[in-house]
C-alpha cells in the first residue's frame, strides 16, 4: 500500500471520528446572545486555492464546518512540501499537539513545527519575531497583549458574516471590520466547593447559595477553628489575589467598568460595597485570616479551604495537581437573583494570529490551519474542555459532554448575563491588586485607596489605544 493511499486512510479515520465525537446534543439548549447558526445563509468554502475536483470521488473526505466550511481534500501549497512554525505558551502542548496532527494527517507535505515558550518569554520573545518575516506564520492569541500583538496581524480570511453565524461574541472583536482573531470559549469567575467538607457540615445541594448574604452564612458553617481559635479550615479564601474577580462584581450594582467617555470607574459606590463585604467575610465573620496560606487557589485544593472564587483553568489545575480533591462549582452569587445587570465579566480564550510579515505561501497555510481549527467541532470540543471555558461556537453550546464539566456547566443558564470589557490593559488589574493590599493588609481607608487606584488607571489608559466593548453587552445601559 502506498504512502498517499495510508495518509488518506488515516486522514479519513480521523475526520470521520472527530465529526461523529463533535454532534451537540439539541435537547435543552440554553439561552444564547446570538441566533442559531441554522439561520444563516450557508457560504460555500473558501480556501485561498481553487481546485477543479467538485465532484466527490471514492477517495473524498468529507466536507467539515456548519457555516464556516472546510473542504480537506483542496490541496494545500499544490501539494508541495512546506513547514510553518506555530507559537503557543505554556501549558496546553498535547492540545496543539492534537490539532498539528490531525491538520498534517489530511495534508502530509506540511511539516507544523511546535515552538513553546513559558508566558512571560512568549510576550517578549513573540513580538520581536513578529518583525521580520522569519517569525511563526500562526501564533496563539491572549486578548489582554492585543496592543502588542495586533500590527503583525493578517485579518482572517473568512467572511465576518460566516464567523457570526457559527460563533459568539464576534464583533466584539472586530478591527475596522475585520477579524483578526476571536474567541473559541468564555472563562470566568466561577465558585469551587469542596464537597467532601459542604457534607461534613451538614449542608445539601438545596444551602447552594445564589446571594452574597447566603453565601456568608454557608462559609461561616464551613469554617473551622481549634480551641484557641486559630483556624484549622477556612469557608472561604482569597488570599493571594482576587483583583481579577473584584473588576467584575461591580457589574451586580449595575455599575459598568468604564465611563462613555473610555475612562476607568473605580472610586463609585459599588465597588466599595464589593471591597467592604470580602473585608467584613474575614474581620467580621471570621471566614480566613490573611494570614492563612498565600495562594488560596493551592490551599483548596490542599484540603486547607472550603470554598474559593476562580476561573475556568482551575478546573484543570485541582484534576492535574490535586486528584484527590472532591469538589463541585456553582454560580458566583449575586445581590439581588432577580434583578442582576451582569454576573459578573468574562474573558475568552482566542483564536489564532496569522503573521502578516510571515512569506505568502505560509500565510496560505496558516490561513487554512485557521479555517480547519474553525470549522471543526471535535478540535474545538477538545480545546474547551481541557482549558473548562464555556464554547463560543454556537453548535457546541448545548453539548452534553462539556456541560458536564463544574465549571462549565453552571454558566448555561445566565450565560448571556455575563459581560466582556474588552482587552483589557494589564494596568486595571495591577493597581487594583495596589489598593486591595492597601486595604486589606496596611488599614488604608477605601475612599482613599480607589481614588488613588482610578488615578493611575487612567493615567495609563491614557497612552493607550483602549475602547471598551461593555457598550455591545446585550443589556447595556
Amino acid at each position: 500500500m502506498s504512502k498517499k493511499i495510508i495518509a488518506l486512510c488515516l486522514a479519513l479515520v480521523m475526520v470521520l471520528s472527530m465529526a461523529a465525537c463533535s454532534a451537540p446534543a439539541q435537547t435543552n439548549e440554553p439561552e444564547q446572545a446570538a441566533e442559531p447558526a441554522a439561520e444563516a445563509p450557508v457560504a460555500e468554502a473558501s480556501t485561498g486555492e481553487e481546485t477543479a475536483a467538485e465532484t466527490p470521488t471514492a477517495d473524498s473526505l468529507p466536507v467539515i464546518g456548519s457555516t464556516i466550511k472546510y473542504d480537506p481534500n483542496v490541496a494545500i501549497n499544490d501539494g508541495k512540501d512546506i513547514e510553518v512554525e506555530l507559537w503557543f505558551w505554556s501549558g496546553a502542548a498535547n492540545l496543539f499537539q492534537s490539532l498539528a496532527n490531525q491538520y498534517t494527517a489530511i495534508h502530509p507535505n506540511v511539516t507544523i513545527t511546535l515552538v513553546e515558550n513559558p508566558w512571560d518569554d512568549y510576550f517578549t520573545k513573540l513580538p520581536l519575531a513578529l518583525q521580520g518575516n522569519d517569525g511563526p506564520a500562526i501564533f496563539n492569541v491572549h486578548n489582554s497583549k492585543h496592543d502588542l500583538l495586533i500590527d503583525y496581524m493578517a485579518p482572517y480570511d473568512i467572511p465576518v458574516e460566516d464567523m457570526e453565524a457559527d460563533f459568539v461574541g464576534v464583533s466584539g472583536h472586530l478591527v475596522d471590520g475585520k477579524v483578526y482573531y476571536t474567541d473559541y470559549g468564555l472563562m470566568t469567575a466561577t465558585m469551587y466547593y469542596n464537597t467532601d467538607m459542604w457534607a461534613a457540615a451538614g449542608l445539601t445541594e438545596d444551602d447552594i447559595p445564589t446571594t452574597w448574604d447566603e453565601f456568608r452564612e454557608v462559609a461561616k458553617k464551613l469554617t473551622i477553628r481549634d480551641e484557641n481559635g486559630d483556624l484549622v479550615q477556612a469557608g472561604f479564601s482569597y488570599n493571594g489575589g482576587i483583583q481579577g474577580d473584584v473588576l467584575g462584581m461591580q457589574y451586580q450594582y449595575g455599575q459598568n467598568l468604564f465611563n462613555e467617555d473610555g475612562t476607568a470607574s473605580i472610586n463609585n459606590e459599588a465597588m466599595k460595597n464589593v471591597i467592604t463585604r470580602l473585608h467584613d467575610m474575614y474581620v467580621v465573620d471570621g471566614v480566613c485570616d490573611y494570614s492563612f496560606g498565600n495562594n488560596s487557589g493551592d490551599n483548596f485544593g490542599q484540603g486547607l479551604v472550603a470554598m474559593y472564587l476562580g476561573w475556568g483553568f482551575m478546573t484543570g489545575v485541582f484534576n492535574n495537581n490535586f486528584p484527590d480533591t472532591h469538589y463541585d462549582c456553582f454560580e458566583i452569587p449575586t445581590v439581588d437573583p432577580s434583578n442582576t445587570y451582569a454576573y459578573h465579566r468574562y474573558n475568552g480564550e482566542s483564536t489564532f494570529g496569522i503573521n502578516k510579515n510571515a512569506p505568502a505561501d505560509q500565510q496560505a497555510v496558516a490561513q487554512d490551519i485557521v479555517r480547519f481549527f474553525l470549522a471543526n467541532d471535535g478540535i474545538q470540543k477538545e480545546f474547551c474542555a481541557q482549558n473548562a471555558v464555556f464554547p463560543m461556537k454556537i453548535s457546541l453550546q448545548s453539548d452534553t459532554d462539556l456541560l458536564a464539566s463544574p465549571s462549565i456547566k453552571v454558566l448555561a443558564e445566565h450565560i448571556d448575563r455575563y459581560i466582556w470589557p474588552g482587552p483589557m490593559p494589564s494596568t486595571l488589574e495591577d493597581n487594583m491588586k495596589i489598593a486591595l493590599e492597601e486595604i486589606f493588609y496596611n488599614g488604608k481607608d477605601i475612599d482613599t485607596a480607589l481614588a488613588d487606584c482610578e488615578e493611575a488607571i487612567n493615567e495609563d489608559l491614557a497612552t493607550l489605544d483602549f475602547e471598551s466593548r461593555e457598550p455591545l453587552y446585550k443589556y447595556y445601559k
